[in-house]
């Protein structure tokens, strides 16, 4: 455990405590309406009631499973196409000039934007929403790879060469290790990215889901049931965004030592 990581934890845990805490007053003395803020307990009720009797035909468990089937499908399709082209990308600057136009103009773009676009080209079944989810992950993973690999110094690169090593020893040996802590940090803004597009991407023609179940609610003001599914996702992206920096903690056994 690196030094001063049990206090910024303890701190951290604090935060959390001071804001539930400021949630439990708030709701108890009645000053904001329900419809807006629901109580702690409601939310905690709407829980065991999704858990045991489901929302709309479909467990709590169901709607999340559906929702992570659908992220991690795309994600991994978005990795394994994401992250070769990225350091293709920045190591050749032919496949970038290609790339990179169509990479820039639609990343700046509202996912429901071009999300009608894919609706009326793949229909409204799953195949639209992993398209989209898809496309808003591709982004983020490919301009980290380019910009790992354009920052790693020529020195590195020329001491290579001086060795013997030919470009596809360059490459795997000396690129793809120096640039990996970048590809992190694309995996992990991706994987981010990706889960506030879900909504969005349950928005259409979909009975199942924990976006579509948030969106749902939000019709009937159950705000208790919104409140709910928020924390879940939130805390399910949490725990994803872990699993990634333990992954990277794994690969990049280096990092941070001198």
């Amino acid at each position: 455990m690196k030094k001063g990581s049990g206090k910024n934890l303890l701190i951290s845990l604090i935060t959390v405590g001071i804001i539930v805490a400021a949630w439990f007053i708030v709701t108890s003395t009645g000053s904001v309406s329900e419809l807006f803020i629901p109580k702690p307990s409601s939310v905690w009720k709407a829980f065991i009631n999704a858990v045991n009797d489901g929302y709309k035909g479909s467990t709590l468990f169901k709607h999340l499973g559906t929702s992570l089937q659908r992220l991690m499908i795309a994600y991994l399709i978005c990795v394994v196409t994401a992250v070769p082209l990225g350091l293709l990308s920045g190591y050749n600057s032919r496949i970038r000039a290609v790339l990179e136009p169509i990479i820039e103009f639609y990343r700046p773009l509202p996912p429901l934007a071009y999300y009608t676009i894919l609706t009326l080209w793949m229909g409204i079944d799953e195949s639209s929403k992993l398209a989209l989810l898809y496309l808003a992950g591709f982004a983020p993973i490919y301009i980290s790879c380019v910009a790992g690999v354009v920052r790693i110094k020529e020195d590195y690169i020329n001491g290579a060469k001086t060795l013997g090593a030919n470009k596809r020893q360059i490459f795997f040996y000396v690129i793809f290790p120096a640039a990996l802590t970048d590809v992190f940090t694309g995996l992990r803004t991706a994987l981010g990215v990706e889960y506030t597009t879900l909504v969005a991407a349950e928005m259409v023609a979909a009975t199942a889901g924990i976006g579509w179940m948030v969106l749902d609610a939000s019709k009937y003001l159950r705000s208790d049931v919104v409140f709910m599914g928020v924390i879940i996702m939130g805390i399910t992206g949490i725990l994803l965004d872990q699993l990634i920096r333990l992954i990277e903690r794994k690969v990049i056994h280096w990092k941070g030592r001198s």
